[in-house]
């Protein structure tokens, strides 16, 4: 047993992207032809163009453009916009796909309980979460290193085990999520000391949070990314951190987890 649906897009309540239609689109863009595009799906004619006039009058421009009579019933063709209508639906339909299929497995059908389902809605207690393209993989029995460029430029090297990047599929090119708490982040003036911590990242002190024993710095570290450090009031005041001073955070390659 297996859980299965097809992915409906809503406009103002109305459904007005089916997989038939989708189907209807994709004829339409091989064809050039509505007639021969419903006779492929298949649907009736008419149904084809009610379903072309619903999804333009629904869409901020034109999906398609058509040509009434004529012995083939009319052209049509699809509008840029319709094409990447197309493209962005079964983007998302093949998502949809991989959730159901996830949730397929999670599922103990024998007993009619689901396992694990709190990682499908769980929230992520870890500060830091930078968005990015894998770069580098570098594998080991166990471990394996990768290299994960987010938007700012800056390499972020994570050790993760290698049954993570096997379970993960993780491949060069993939966009990954990059998480690491606010409390692995180690602040210095400069990156001219002796650490273990092999990612270090110059920022500016965006702001400074404190209370008696704790303060969170947050640095911009470009093209609008930032990562938090929280460390003690004293370690703040010791290093004369204010805000708009250049600083390095210092993070373990093992401290930083993988999301894909």
């Amino acid at each position: 047993m297996e859980f299965s649906s097809s992915l409906t897009l809503f406009s103002s309540d109305i459904p007005f992207l089916l997989e038939k239609r989708i189907k209807l689109l994709s004829a339409i863009e091989e064809e050039g032809s509505i007639s021969k595009a419903a006779k492929k799906v298949p649907i009736s004619y008419k149904a084809a163009w009610d379903a072309i006039d619903s999804i333009n009058n629904l869409c901020p421009t034109p999906v398609v453009t058509k040509e009434t009579g004529g012995k083939g019933g009319g052209g049509a063709k699809l509008t840029k916009y319709g094409k990447n209508l197309i493209k962005t639906y079964t983007l998302l339909q093949a998502e949809h796909e991989k959730f159901l299929s996830a949730l397929t497995q999670m599922t103990d059908f024998n007993s009619g309980t689901l396992r694990t389902i709190q990682r499908v809605a769980m929230q992520i207690s870890a500060r830091n979460q930078l968005r990015g393209v894998v770069d580098k993989i570098v594998k080991g029995e166990v471990n394996t290193n990768l290299v994960i460029v987010p938007k700012s430029g800056h390499e972020l090297f994570a050790n993760i085990s290698t049954g993570s990047v096997n379970s993960l599929d993780i491949k060069p090119n993939n966009e990954v999520i990059a998480i690491f708490k606010s409390s692995s982040v180690l602040l210095a003036k400069s990156d001219d000391i002796a650490l273990s911590a092999r990612n270090k990242i110059k920022g500016k002190v965006q702001r400074i949070t404190k209370n008696n024993t704790n303060s969170e710095v947050v640095l911009d570290i470009g093209d609008g990314e930032t990562i938090a450090s929280v460390i003690t009031t004293g370690a703040v005041k010791k290093l004369d951190i204010k805000e708009g001073d250049q600083v390095v955070a210092f993070i373990k390659s093992s401290d930083i987890m993988i999301g894909k």
